[in-house]
């Protein structure tokens, strides 16, 4: 149980602006000590009542949430939609459709067989509509990692938000709150928030590639999604303000994609190595304050 000075308290509503501050630190590599992290980049930097906002692959990375999608042997379904969902649905029907740039467009139209391991990898864990997604599925993402892995979305993200809240209050007695986001996005209509992301926060509503295609289509306002906050009660709009500050200062790392990343680097696509990410700038962890 928390302490009561821990309990979650609201937070303020107020049209201040917000302070953004991306905090480099090394890659997070599978097994990283994050108390050590918490330590060494925030106990110093940190605020009372300051929103950090972590990277949900970045947290799963560090607990070696991933997989080897070269270990993985695709069946028939996983086959079809490489061959035939992606390369000719998406390709030439759903990316026009959702405004996808031309670059993407004539890569989903050459679509990799060897990617048919990723779309099993997504069949297992996520199911057959997460699969019907061209990217991210189900919260699985390959870019910023390297060789063939993949990490897996965060079981339990709210568990997670609050043992590293609580860590930081151990280090430096002030009481923050702590938000973890992915950077798939959330789509706004009025009121109604829904995102292609399983398990986002409480207010956001799933509503699978159906989100995407409908948010893209209509090019409606577009927002990283928050998965868990620990420490506050904080309004749905709010927190989609926030994660998506946090993400724009955060940036796409090596990539938004794998494709993306393997070009940067001048690889193939499972040429990258934990050494070249190791060399690139990262921002796993963004600090946003208001302005009182």
């Amino acid at each position: 149980m928390l302490r009561e000075d821990l309990a979650e308290r609201p937070l303020a509503r107020t049209r201040a602006p917000y302070l953004v501050i991306p905090i480099k630190t090394p890659y997070w590599l599978p097994r990283t000590d994050l108390e050590e992290i918490l330590s060494a980049f925030l106990r110093t930097r940190i605020d009372e009542g300051d929103v950090l906002v972590f990277s949900e692959k970045a947290l799963s990375t560090a607990k070696g949430n991933i997989v080897d999608e070269n270990k993985i042997i695709p069946g028939h379904q996983a086959l079809f939609l490489s061959l035939f969902w992606m390369r000719i649905i998406w390709g030439y029907f759903l990316g026009p459709l959702c405004r996808m740039r031309r670059s993407t467009i004539e890569w989903l139209r050459k679509y990799p067989l060897e990617a048919a391991s990723h779309k099993q990898l997504v069949l297992r864990q996520s199911g057959p509509l997460q699969a019907l997604r061209h990217g991210s599925e189900g919260g699985i993402d390959a870019s910023n990692l390297p060789f063939a892995y993949a990490s897996l979305p965060l079981r339990n993200p709210l568990v997670i938000a609050e043992e590293l809240r609580r860590s930081l209050y151990r280090l430096t007695g002030k009481r923050v709150i702590v938000m973890i986001v992915d950077s798939d996005k959330t789509y706004t209509i009025r009121d109604f928030h829904f995102t292609p992301r399983p398990r986002p926060l409480k207010g956001i509503v799933c509503l699978g590639l159906l989100a995407y295609v409908v948010g893209r289509a209509l090019n409606l306002v577009r927002k990283a999604t928050p998965l868990a906050i620990s420490g506050c009660r904080m309004s749905v709009e709010e927190a989609l303000n926030i994660a998506e500050l946090a993400d724009r200062a955060r940036g796409h790392g090596a990539g938004r994609t794998a494709w993306e990343m393997a070009e940067g680097f001048g690889v193939d696509l499972t040429g990258v190595t934990w050494e070249m990410l190791m060399a690139i700038t990262h921002l796993p962890i963004v600090i946003v304050r208001k302005y009182l």
